[in-house]
């Protein structure tokens, strides 16, 4: 790349310290908004994976760092979280410059949840089942018996573009509550948040436990993926990367949890709120320009409602204010690439070729001030049919698919009929009711009279092709190892009736 000399150069961070690449090459990072270059950051190579892992091995092998209390560890994510508060508006304009992510959702939405989530991980360890003594039972003999939880090793982290801050928090909280060691990999096009909070906690990570190296996927993500010394992978994007990832770390027998696309419906009973659903339906599609995997992308409307939800949701949709991202009036950013908006412009172009009718967007808009960014309008679809390619794929852009049920039943089969899995959700006044619909709904997160309702506490992940494991709540057992433990009450050999079996000539 010819790199400008005002944008900042950012190294990998490995060992506590920043390191220059190996290939003394360098990646551009641009704002997706305006498309000027905001940073150069280090390109890595398997090399510079193998310094990372080695760097987190013998940080791993510190009994100081493994072996910490669990009064102790909680302070020390404490210590995280406030760190991580002390430079919210830093890391909050990093984030923008690189994702397109609005400066209103970092700071008000992203942040807000990265220091819940290590404040709730803080208190959890304190109680977590590292140890666990079961009663005893006559068979094999009376014996102890523990189950220990312990950290599993080095931990190979990969995010996504769209969320890379929280996305950072997802992984790495659980992680380091549970005594791993980490390398993370950053998408290539959002590094610059992740790379300064790695620096940021420098001052209350021991060297080695915390270690970043950028670069393209299909170089250091491969060689993450299967470096003999990492124990586990993390990984976040698309399901065909993700069915790459699992075929690769299965020669090492990583252990893997993946959390991949998604398809999200939403159910609109003849009973609902018409405002509330508007409302609610236009964030769970079009918040962060739909560049989320648990966005509400399908919503499956009851005919006699029908007409009355799409005139307002078109209302709506066209008062959503595209624009710079760094302003607080924003409330839609770009599309990630310009070639990812054209993505999105095709999956609008193929619905109308298949029968949709746009009732509003459909189109690219010019912004002011950020003409080199691809902005897309929010977009309604109507007389969407669950097997057109709009309904099936993954667009990942600020496209709502409405679509027309009669019945309850037609209604799950349609939720229901997708290769994903991640999020559902029910529009309706009888919560009571809706509590009975979400158990038909194969999904991991189902929500009823809201979106994107991620607690910190709670698990998220997803069915099917959605993936498997499950980050926030209970997220900390995906990063520990089981072992038993059992310690025989009985000493005398010749009272060991099982020892019989084999030595039958004992006396």
């Amino acid at each position: 790349m010819k790199e400008s000399l005002s944008i900042p150069r950012y190294e990998h961070f490995i060992n506590g310290q920043k390191y220059k690449p190996m290939s003394a090459s360098y990646l551009q990072v641009n704002n997706p908004a305006t498309g000027e270059a905001v940073a150069a950051v280090a390109e890595g190579s398997p090399e510079d994976v193998d310094a990372a892992v080695a760097a987190a091995r013998q940080a791993f092998n510190d009994p100081a760092w493994r072996d910490m209390p669990a009064t102790q560890r909680s302070q020390l994510l404490y210590s995280v979280a406030n760190q991580i508060a002390a430079h919210a508006g830093e890391l909050a304009q990093l984030e923008v410059l690189a994702s397109g992510g609005t400066i209103n959702r970092v700071l008000s939405l992203d942040l807000p949840a990265i220091i819940d989530l290590f404040m709730v991980l803080a208190e959890a360890v304190k109680s977590f089942p590292f140890v666990e003594s079961l009663p005893a039972r006559p068979l094999p003999e009376p014996c102890n018996t523990q189950v220990r939880r312990e950290p599993i090793g080095v931990c190979g982290l990969i995010t996504a573009w769209n969320v890379p801050l929280l996305l950072f928090a997802f992984k790495v909280a659980p992680a380091l509550a549970t005594g791993n060691t980490v390398v993370i990999k950053p998408s290539e096009m959002t590094p610059t948040s992740t790379l300064r909070l790695a620096e940021i906690l420098a001052d209350v990570l021991p060297p080695g436990v915390l270690n970043v190296v950028n670069g393209l996927g299909p170089v250091v993500g491969e060689a993450i993926c299967s470096h003999a010394d990492i124990d586990k992978i993390s990984f976040t994007g698309s399901t065909k990367v993700g069915k790459h990832i699992q075929v690769v770390a299965a020669e090492t027998m990583k252990r893997v949890t993946v959390e991949l696309g998604g398809k999200g419906p939403g159910i609109v009973l003849a009973d609902a709120d018409i405002e509330l659903v508007a409302h609610g339906a236009l964030y769970g599609v079009f918040l962060n320009a739909g560049q989320l995997c648990e966005s509400g992308t399908r919503l499956i409307v009851h005919e006699s409602i029908h007409d009355r939800l799409v005139d307002r949701l078109v209302s709506l949709s066209e008062k959503v204010v595209l624009g710079d991202p760094m302003h607080p009036e924003t409330g839609m950013g770009p599309m990630s690439t310009a070639s990812h908006g054209e993505k999105v412009m095709e999956y609008i172009g193929s619905a109308c070729r298949e029968g949709a009718t746009i009732q509003c967007g459909g189109q690219r808009i010019a912004i002011a001030g950020c003409e080199c960014g691809f902005f897309v309008a929010p977009t309604i679809l109507t007389g969407v049919t669950n097997d057109m390619r709009v309904a099936r794929e993954e667009v990942f852009g600020p496209v709502l698919s409405v679509i027309k049920f009669q019945s309850e039943e037609e209604a799950i089969a349609i939720a229901n009929d997708t290769d994903y899995g991640l999020s559902a959700g029910i529009w309706t006044t009888d919560v009571v009711h809706a509590q009975h619909l979400a158990r038909q709904l194969r999904a991991g997160s189902v929500w009823i009279n809201d979106w994107h309702m991620m607690r910190s506490d709670a698990p998220f992940g997803g069915f099917k092709q959605s993936g498997y494991g499950r980050e926030l709540g209970g997220s900390m057992h995906n990063y520990t190892e089981t072992k038993t433990v059992s310690t025989a009450f009985q000493r005398d050999p010749f009272k060991k009736s099982l020892f019989r079996l084999l030595h039958t000539k004992m006396r």
